[in-house]
């Protein structure tokens, strides 16, 4: 998977299409990504022993990776990711811009 978290991404299927946020977290087994403020869901919770006041909960769900592209930071515009092998490391570029990121 070559986003990361930290990334700034475009949403490009879903309600949040066109919303630009961070990924939280990645999940690599599933291919999915966890966005900041985005796939935001209602859940009705019953008050229990834990949680003694019930209600509706705001949670955030996971992305899948194919509904979302990466935003580059020096040339903002949505593109690809690649990568440029030097002889001790290994870079992510922009595939519009050419820039390590």
């Amino acid at each position: 998977m070559k986003l990361k978290s930290g990334d700034q991404v475009v949403v490009l299927k879903g309600k949040d299409k066109g919303k630009k946020g961070k990924i939280e977290k990645v999940f690599p087994k599933t291919n999915k990504v966890l966005i900041t403020g985005i796939n935001i869901f209602k859940r009705h919770k019953k008050p229990t022993g834990r949680t003694l006041q019930g209600g509706i909960i705001d949670i955030v769900k996971p992305l899948p990776v194919s509904n979302v592209v990466f935003e580059c930071p020096k040339c903002k515009l949505p593109s690809k990711i690649g990568y440029k092998v030097n002889e001790r490391s290994k870079e992510r570029i922009c595939k519009k811009c050419s820039q390590v990121i």
